[in-house]
């Protein structure tokens, strides 16, 4: 399993858009989120930065983060939501939004 953190920032005029959009996620993209090996994933937000963290639990993570990007609906998704997001100038792996490097993690299980 992979856990995966990002972030990006939120433009302040289409906050409630944004947040608006998220109250009602639509089903086809959560599916194909769940095609891709995505699970739990959240996204939170401090001030106008949103923070995502999601858990990638497939074999070939290119490959299912392409088929998320080829989907129609998570594209007609992507689509509203964009407006709504500044990018940081060093955007990562996931798009427009940046990578958040791993520096700590408490495992569930304590070492044998």
């Amino acid at each position: 399993m992979r856990r995966v953190a990002q972030t990006i920032r939120l433009r302040p005029e289409r906050r409630e858009e944004y947040l608006e959009l998220h109250r009602r996620v639509w089903p086809g993209v959560e599916a194909a989120l769940r095609a891709a090996n995505i699970r739990n994933y959240s996204i939170f937000l401090r001030g106008d930065t949103l923070f995502g963290y999601f858990e990638y639990h497939g074999e070939d993570f290119a490959s299912d983060l392409a088929a998320i990007g080829a989907d129609p609906q998570t594209r007609q998704w992507w689509q509203l939501t964009d407006p709504c997001q500044e990018p940081w100038p060093d955007t990562g792996a996931g798009g427009n939004w940046s990578d958040l490097t791993e520096i700590w993690h408490l495992s569930e299980e304590p070492p044998a």
